[in-house]
Protein backbone atom coordinates (compact mmCIF):
# COMPACT_ATOMS: atom_id res chain seq x y z
CA UNK A 1 0.00 0.00 0.00
CA UNK A 2 3.03 2.29 0.31
CA UNK A 3 3.72 4.92 -2.90
CA UNK A 4 7.50 4.14 -3.02
CA UNK A 5 7.11 4.50 -7.22
CA UNK A 6 5.94 7.46 -9.13
CA UNK A 7 2.95 5.69 -11.02
CA UNK A 8 3.85 6.01 -14.86
CA UNK A 9 7.42 4.52 -13.67
CA UNK A 10 6.10 1.42 -12.36
CA UNK A 11 2.62 1.28 -14.95
CA UNK A 12 3.62 2.83 -18.17
CA UNK A 13 6.15 -0.14 -19.25
CA UNK A 14 3.49 -2.91 -17.67
CA UNK A 15 0.23 -1.29 -19.78
CA UNK A 16 2.06 -0.96 -23.17
CA UNK A 17 2.79 -4.38 -22.92
CA UNK A 18 -0.42 -6.03 -22.09
CA UNK A 19 -1.15 -3.99 -26.05
CA UNK A 20 -4.62 -3.28 -24.58
CA UNK A 21 -7.26 -2.60 -22.95
CA UNK A 22 -6.32 -4.03 -19.55
CA UNK A 23 -8.27 -5.46 -16.56
CA UNK A 24 -6.29 -5.06 -13.60
CA UNK A 25 -6.50 -5.95 -10.18
CA UNK A 26 -5.24 -3.79 -7.79
CA UNK A 27 -5.01 -5.67 -4.53
CA UNK A 28 -3.42 -3.15 -2.31
CA UNK A 29 -5.88 0.07 -3.84
CA UNK A 30 -4.68 2.57 -0.67
CA UNK A 31 -6.06 6.27 -1.56
CA UNK A 32 -6.21 5.19 -5.39
CA UNK A 33 -3.12 6.59 -6.84
CA UNK A 34 -2.21 3.42 -9.14
CA UNK A 35 -5.62 3.05 -9.69
CA UNK A 36 -5.93 6.51 -11.18
CA UNK A 37 -3.12 6.05 -13.70
CA UNK A 38 -4.53 2.87 -14.52
CA UNK A 39 -8.08 4.20 -15.35
CA UNK A 40 -6.90 7.02 -17.38
CA UNK A 41 -4.80 4.54 -19.37
CA UNK A 42 -8.12 2.94 -20.00
CA UNK A 43 -8.09 -0.38 -17.80
CA UNK A 44 -10.82 -1.71 -15.84
CA UNK A 45 -9.91 -1.96 -12.47
CA UNK A 46 -10.77 -4.03 -9.45
CA UNK A 47 -9.56 -1.94 -6.39
CA UNK A 48 -9.14 -4.24 -3.03
CA UNK A 49 -8.26 -2.80 0.53
CA UNK A 50 -8.43 -3.61 3.85
CA UNK A 51 -8.50 -0.47 5.36
CA UNK A 52 -12.11 0.95 5.47
CA UNK A 53 -10.93 4.31 5.51
CA UNK A 54 -8.50 3.95 2.25
CA UNK A 55 -11.30 2.35 0.32
CA UNK A 56 -13.51 6.05 1.12
CA UNK A 57 -10.37 8.28 -0.02
CA UNK A 58 -10.04 6.01 -3.42
CA UNK A 59 -14.03 5.89 -4.28
CA UNK A 60 -14.24 9.70 -3.47
CA UNK A 61 -11.10 10.47 -5.84
CA UNK A 62 -11.65 7.35 -8.30
CA UNK A 63 -15.96 7.61 -8.80
CA UNK A 64 -17.25 4.55 -10.08
CA UNK A 65 -16.20 4.70 -13.43
CA UNK A 66 -14.74 1.41 -14.89
CA UNK A 67 -13.84 0.45 -11.43
CA UNK A 68 -15.41 -2.11 -8.70
CA UNK A 69 -14.21 -1.74 -4.88
CA UNK A 70 -14.01 -4.74 -2.36
CA UNK A 71 -12.93 -3.97 1.41
CA UNK A 72 -10.91 -6.59 2.17
CA UNK A 73 -7.40 -8.30 3.02
CA UNK A 74 -6.18 -9.17 -0.62
CA UNK A 75 -4.99 -12.74 1.29
CA UNK A 76 -8.84 -13.22 2.07
CA UNK A 77 -10.97 -16.15 0.46
CA UNK A 78 -13.60 -13.24 -0.75
CA UNK A 79 -10.73 -11.01 -2.10
CA UNK A 80 -9.03 -14.27 -4.04
CA UNK A 81 -12.28 -15.22 -5.12
CA UNK A 82 -13.10 -11.91 -6.62
CA UNK A 83 -9.72 -11.80 -8.51
CA UNK A 84 -10.22 -15.39 -10.00
CA UNK A 85 -13.70 -14.04 -10.87
CA UNK A 86 -11.97 -10.91 -12.40
CA UNK A 87 -9.92 -12.65 -14.38
CA UNK A 88 -6.81 -10.11 -14.58
CA UNK A 89 -4.23 -9.20 -16.99
CA UNK A 90 -1.60 -7.50 -14.15
CA UNK A 91 -2.04 -7.66 -10.63
CA UNK A 92 -0.46 -4.92 -8.81
CA UNK A 93 0.82 -5.55 -5.23
CA UNK A 94 2.47 -2.32 -3.31
CA UNK A 95 3.09 -4.16 -0.27
CA UNK A 96 3.60 -2.45 3.16
CA UNK A 97 1.65 0.49 4.57
CA UNK A 98 0.93 4.05 2.84
CA UNK A 99 2.05 7.00 3.50
CA UNK A 100 -1.26 8.28 4.83
CA UNK A 101 -1.42 5.37 7.23
CA UNK A 102 2.33 6.82 8.24
CA UNK A 103 1.30 10.35 8.70
CA UNK A 104 -2.15 10.14 10.91
CA UNK A 105 -0.87 8.98 14.13
CA UNK A 106 -4.25 7.57 15.70
CA UNK A 107 -3.70 4.66 13.83
CA UNK A 108 -0.76 4.31 15.44
CA UNK A 109 1.79 3.32 12.80
CA UNK A 110 4.14 6.03 13.95
CA UNK A 111 6.84 6.18 16.44
CA UNK A 112 6.50 9.80 16.78
CA UNK A 113 5.97 10.55 20.42
CA UNK A 114 2.26 10.01 21.97
CA UNK A 115 1.01 7.83 19.17
CA UNK A 116 -1.10 5.33 20.26
CA UNK A 117 0.16 1.85 19.59
CA UNK A 118 -2.45 0.43 17.17
CA UNK A 119 -0.85 -0.59 13.96
CA UNK A 120 -3.85 -2.18 12.51
CA UNK A 121 -4.70 -2.47 8.90
CA UNK A 122 -8.40 -2.75 9.54
CA UNK A 123 -8.88 -1.62 12.64
CA UNK A 124 -10.09 -5.17 13.62
CA UNK A 125 -8.99 -6.86 16.34
CA UNK A 126 -6.48 -6.31 18.64
CA UNK A 127 -3.55 -3.79 18.14
CA UNK A 128 -0.28 -3.51 18.44
CA UNK A 129 -0.51 -3.09 22.28
CA UNK A 130 -2.63 -6.03 22.75
CA UNK A 131 0.35 -7.56 21.07
CA UNK A 132 3.20 -6.50 23.38
CA UNK A 133 1.09 -6.66 26.49
CA UNK A 134 0.15 -10.45 25.70
CA UNK A 135 2.78 -11.92 23.63
CA UNK A 136 5.20 -14.50 25.49
CA UNK A 137 8.99 -14.07 25.49
CA UNK A 138 9.94 -16.04 22.84
CA UNK A 139 6.86 -14.84 20.36
CA UNK A 140 7.69 -11.67 20.60
CA UNK A 141 11.72 -12.46 20.17
CA UNK A 142 10.76 -14.06 17.44
CA UNK A 143 9.13 -11.41 15.75
CA UNK A 144 12.34 -8.71 16.38
CA UNK A 145 14.89 -11.57 15.38
CA UNK A 146 13.27 -12.63 12.35
CA UNK A 147 11.61 -9.04 10.97
CA UNK A 148 14.02 -6.52 12.51
CA UNK A 149 16.99 -8.51 12.19
CA UNK A 150 17.62 -6.90 15.61
CA UNK A 151 20.44 -9.60 17.28
CA UNK A 152 19.81 -8.52 20.69
CA UNK A 153 15.90 -9.75 20.26
CA UNK A 154 15.74 -12.00 23.24
CA UNK A 155 16.86 -9.27 25.71
CA UNK A 156 14.80 -6.61 24.07
CA UNK A 157 11.58 -9.46 24.62
CA UNK A 158 12.72 -9.59 28.06
CA UNK A 159 12.75 -5.92 28.33
CA UNK A 160 9.09 -5.67 27.14
CA UNK A 161 8.25 -8.08 29.92
CA UNK A 162 9.90 -6.24 32.96
CA UNK A 163 8.07 -3.09 31.41
CA UNK A 164 4.70 -4.28 31.13
CA UNK A 165 4.63 -5.81 33.98
CA UNK A 166 4.84 -2.49 35.84
CA UNK A 167 2.57 -0.83 33.47
CA UNK A 168 1.29 -1.62 30.26
CA UNK A 169 2.37 -0.89 26.88
CA UNK A 170 -0.14 1.69 25.46
CA UNK A 171 1.82 4.82 23.45
CA UNK A 172 4.91 4.76 20.72
CA UNK A 173 6.80 5.80 24.02
CA UNK A 174 6.57 2.90 25.69
CA UNK A 175 8.03 0.46 23.22
CA UNK A 176 10.69 3.63 21.99
CA UNK A 177 12.15 3.56 25.66
CA UNK A 178 12.40 -0.45 25.21
CA UNK A 179 13.96 -0.18 22.59
CA UNK A 180 16.51 2.66 24.23
CA UNK A 181 17.36 0.69 27.32
CA UNK A 182 18.52 -2.32 24.94
CA UNK A 183 20.05 -1.01 22.29
CA UNK A 184 21.34 2.37 23.83
CA UNK A 185 21.06 5.85 23.73
CA UNK A 186 22.64 6.23 20.71
CA UNK A 187 19.78 3.93 19.23
CA UNK A 188 17.56 6.08 17.18
CA UNK A 189 14.68 6.45 14.10
CA UNK A 190 16.65 3.72 11.74
CA UNK A 191 15.90 1.59 15.24
CA UNK A 192 12.79 2.03 15.86
CA UNK A 193 11.25 2.11 12.22
CA UNK A 194 12.61 -1.53 11.95
CA UNK A 195 11.14 -2.85 14.94
CA UNK A 196 7.63 -1.08 15.00
CA UNK A 197 7.68 -2.47 11.14
CA UNK A 198 7.75 -5.70 12.48
CA UNK A 199 5.39 -5.30 15.49
CA UNK A 200 3.28 -4.00 12.63
CA UNK A 201 4.17 -6.93 10.02
CA UNK A 202 3.23 -9.85 13.09
CA UNK A 203 0.23 -8.15 13.60
CA UNK A 204 -1.69 -8.29 10.30
CA UNK A 205 -0.29 -11.42 9.16
CA UNK A 206 1.34 -9.62 6.19
CA UNK A 207 4.06 -12.34 5.31
CA UNK A 208 1.34 -15.38 6.15
CA UNK A 209 -1.06 -13.07 3.62
CA UNK A 210 1.19 -12.85 0.94
CA UNK A 211 2.75 -16.29 0.81
CA UNK A 212 -0.77 -17.59 0.36
CA UNK A 213 -2.23 -15.06 -1.65
CA UNK A 214 0.62 -15.13 -4.61
CA UNK A 215 -0.38 -18.68 -5.76
CA UNK A 216 -3.46 -17.68 -5.98
CA UNK A 217 -2.99 -14.49 -7.95
CA UNK A 218 -1.37 -16.47 -10.55
CA UNK A 219 -4.10 -19.24 -11.07
CA UNK A 220 -6.21 -16.12 -11.43
CA UNK A 221 -4.20 -14.23 -14.75
CA UNK A 222 -5.35 -14.51 -17.99
CA UNK A 223 -2.41 -16.32 -19.94
CA UNK A 224 0.55 -14.56 -20.62
CA UNK A 225 -0.58 -11.97 -17.49
CA UNK A 226 1.54 -10.51 -14.97
CA UNK A 227 2.03 -9.66 -11.24
CA UNK A 228 3.68 -6.57 -9.98
CA UNK A 229 4.85 -6.86 -6.34
CA UNK A 230 6.58 -3.93 -5.19
CA UNK A 231 8.58 -4.40 -1.54
CA UNK A 232 9.72 -2.23 0.74
CA UNK A 233 11.34 -4.94 3.57
CA UNK A 234 13.85 -8.11 3.25
CA UNK A 235 10.76 -10.53 4.35
CA UNK A 236 8.24 -9.22 1.77
CA UNK A 237 10.81 -8.99 -1.19
CA UNK A 238 12.66 -12.66 0.00
CA UNK A 239 8.13 -14.32 -0.16
CA UNK A 240 8.06 -12.45 -3.64
CA UNK A 241 11.64 -13.63 -5.17
CA UNK A 242 11.42 -17.38 -4.00
CA UNK A 243 7.87 -17.54 -5.26
CA UNK A 244 8.93 -15.75 -8.68
CA UNK A 245 11.96 -18.43 -8.74
CA UNK A 246 10.28 -21.52 -7.98
CA UNK A 247 8.03 -20.93 -11.02
CA UNK A 248 10.08 -20.33 -13.17
CA UNK A 249 11.95 -23.64 -12.76
CA UNK A 250 11.05 -26.12 -14.85
CA UNK A 251 11.33 -29.33 -12.25
CA UNK A 252 11.05 -28.68 -9.15
CA UNK A 253 11.33 -32.53 -8.04
CA UNK A 254 14.27 -33.33 -5.09
CA UNK A 255 17.55 -32.78 -6.89
CA UNK A 256 17.78 -36.87 -6.77
CA UNK A 257 14.73 -38.22 -7.61
CA UNK A 258 15.55 -40.27 -10.83
CA UNK A 259 12.28 -39.67 -12.35
CA UNK A 260 10.76 -36.01 -12.65
CA UNK A 261 7.17 -36.25 -11.44
CA UNK A 262 6.14 -32.47 -11.22
CA UNK A 263 4.95 -30.51 -14.02
CA UNK A 264 7.86 -30.81 -15.74
CA UNK A 265 7.38 -27.53 -17.32
CA UNK A 266 8.04 -23.10 -16.10
CA UNK A 267 4.61 -21.70 -14.97
CA UNK A 268 6.38 -18.29 -16.26
CA UNK A 269 9.37 -16.06 -15.93
CA UNK A 270 10.18 -12.91 -14.24
CA UNK A 271 10.56 -9.82 -16.30
CA UNK A 272 13.40 -8.86 -15.40
CA UNK A 273 15.04 -12.09 -13.28
CA UNK A 274 16.60 -8.69 -11.23
CA UNK A 275 14.35 -6.46 -9.28
CA UNK A 276 13.73 -3.08 -10.57
CA UNK A 277 15.07 -0.43 -8.02
CA UNK A 278 14.12 3.71 -7.85
CA UNK A 279 16.40 5.46 -9.63
CA UNK A 280 18.13 8.82 -7.67
CA UNK A 281 15.43 11.31 -8.81
CA UNK A 282 13.17 8.87 -7.66
CA UNK A 283 14.47 8.35 -4.01
CA UNK A 284 14.78 12.18 -4.29
CA UNK A 285 11.52 12.91 -4.87
CA UNK A 286 10.06 10.50 -2.25
CA UNK A 287 12.89 9.15 0.27
CA UNK A 288 10.24 6.44 0.92
CA UNK A 289 11.21 4.55 -2.28
CA UNK A 290 14.80 4.02 -0.98
CA UNK A 291 14.09 0.63 -0.05
CA UNK A 292 11.44 -0.02 -2.59
CA UNK A 293 12.08 -3.36 -4.66
CA UNK A 294 9.85 -3.95 -7.97
CA UNK A 295 9.66 -7.51 -9.62
CA UNK A 296 7.42 -8.48 -12.17
CA UNK A 297 6.35 -12.32 -12.97
CA UNK A 298 4.74 -13.10 -16.35
CA UNK A 299 2.75 -16.13 -16.42
CA UNK A 300 2.92 -18.94 -19.40
CA UNK A 301 0.90 -18.22 -22.13
CA UNK A 302 -0.32 -22.07 -21.58
CA UNK A 303 -1.81 -20.93 -17.44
Amino acid sequence: MSTGYHIPVLLAPLLSAIGRPARVADATLGDGGHAAALLAAGAEVLGIDRDPHAIAIAQRRLGDERIRYLEAPFASDVALEAVAAFRPDLILLDLGVSSRQLDEDARGFSFRPGAALDMRMDQRGPTAADFLNRADDAALAKVFFEWADEPRARQLAAEVLRRRGRRPFAVSDDLVNAIRAVLGARSGPADFARIFQAVRIALNDELGGLERALPAFREALVPGGRIAAISYHSGEDRVVKHAFREWGRRCVCPPRQPVCTCRGRALGRAEPRKPLLADAAEVAANPRARSAKLRIFRVSHEN
